[in-house]
């Protein structure tokens, strides 16, 4: 008598560890064992069909396998999804364009674009489809996950690529002509203390770095705003950390502490100074502070300053931004800035393959915004616009020569 309770033990053992092959000749290995009545016993045991454990007692006794290296023959299994509804990929397709295209009677319209929702405005319209069939359509249509991607600049100025063109043939030419050219910009301010950077960093497994969970301005530290000045031809960033107010003074302040410590030394012969800054901020086309304390600036130094603003929409080019920003803000990636001399060593040692290096000090000075510029200011300043787009390129000039002050 064939003891179907030690078939199926025997079954239970050895089914976790076989495939749909494996498992249909173990079964069909049991009923040639046991003779008259085994595959009946089997199928009683193991719960497989009659008809798969007599293919596999076929297989066996040819002695091969017919199907190959597949588990199962062709076509065999469930059909898919779409076989049953073939309409289904179309409508899900189409609840993702109507959402895309900010359409309103889009069920999809206010919520994200995951499988949950997917599954459910395909199941409001009569389809029947799981998550995983969902996740497999969409990576046939060729949908993914994607993050946004900034590359829309805003408005386009009719004279953008003019003023590129300006800006560029005088960094060139200034260059040239061994005049300091300098890119100017403030980078994100930052609050201080031990709060969570972007980024990942080496640590032992299991073991990150524990930072605040909120990021409450801590009050004895506050925040810094680091202002940068980047020597293009030099490949040489200096960047001062204030710890007040981002504005023209401070960012003045920032070039006239570059030109006293690296500036005069590498350019003892310059004429002019050249800035590239963007068209707002602190240093921006419209605040007149800047200018005032550009000319207090070229009053000191006794040589003319020179400012081309990019246009509108368009301060992600400037090059300060990637050829010193982008580099400070990998070094320090992952590190909490705990203190202002954390934020200055960082920097500091921020350096690239291609030569990049730079100074960075705190500026602990207060610079009170509402500072007042006056019409009459205005009209002193030693200010010549150029010919193209003079709002944007112009040119202060020291106001007495004979008050050349000496910078020490």
């Amino acid at each position: 008598m064939i003891e179907v309770d030690d078939i199926g033990l025997r079954w239970r053992r050895a089914e976790a560890f076989l495939d749909e092959r494996g498992r249909r000749l173990l079964a069909a290995h049991e009923a040639l064992a046991h003779g008259y009545g085994g595959v009946s016993a089997v199928a009683q045991a193991t719960g497989l069909a009659r008809s798969t454990i007599n293919r596999g007692i076929r297989e066996l006794r040819l002695g091969r396998n017919e199907i190959g290296k597949r588990v199962r023959r062709a076509g065999g299994g469930r059909k898919s999804a779409v076989v049953h509804q073939p309409n289904l990929p179309a409508a899900l397709e189409t609840l993702i364009e109507d959402a895309i295209r900010g359409d309103p009677c889009s069920p999809l319209r206010w919520v994200s674009r995951s499988l949950r929702h997917l599954v459910k405005a395909l199941a409001a319209q009569g389809f029947q489809a799981s998550q995983r069939v969902v996740a497999n359509l969409l990576r046939q249509l060729n949908y993914s996950c994607q993050a946004n991607r900034k590359t829309r600049e805003g408005g386009n100025h009719p004279d953008r690529d003019a003023q590129f063109a300006h800006i560029n043939a005088t960094v060139k030419a200034a260059v040239r002509a061994g005049e300091p050219t300098i890119s100017v910009d403030t980078k994100k301010k930052e609050l201080v203390g031990d709060f969570k950077n972007n980024g990942r960093e080496l640590r032992r497994k299991g073991h990150p770095e524990p930072v605040r969970v909120h990021d409450f301005k801590i009050p004895e530290l506050g925040k810094v705003a680091p202002y940068g000045v980047y020597d293009i031809a030099a490949n040489h960033g200096w960047v001062s950390v204030g710890v007040d107010h981002d504005t023209a003074a401070f960012a003045v302040q920032t070039i006239r502490r570059w030109w006293q410590e690296i500036g005069r030394q590498r350019y003892p012969d310059a004429r002019r100074l050249v800035i590239n800054a963007d068209g707002g901020g602190s240093n921006g086309v419209r605040v007149r502070l800047w200018k005032r304390e550009l000319q207090s600036l070229a009053n000191e130094l006794g040589m003319a300053i020179e400012v081309h603003h990019l246009p509108p929409g368009t301060s992600k080019w400037n090059k300060i931004e990637h050829r010193l920003f982008a580099f400070i803000s990998q070094n320090w990636r992952a590190t909490p800035l705990v203190s202002y001399r954390v934020m200055i060593d960082l920097i500091s040692a921020t350096t690239t393959k291609t030569g990049l290096s730079v100074c960075c000090e705190l500026d602990p000075a207060d610079y009170p915004r509402g500072i007042a510029v006056s019409d009459a200011e205005m009209q002193a300043l030693n200010l010549v616009r150029d010919s193209f787009h003079g709002e944007w390129n112009y040119t202060i000039q020291p106001q007495n020569m004979s008050d050349r002050a000496v910078i020490s």
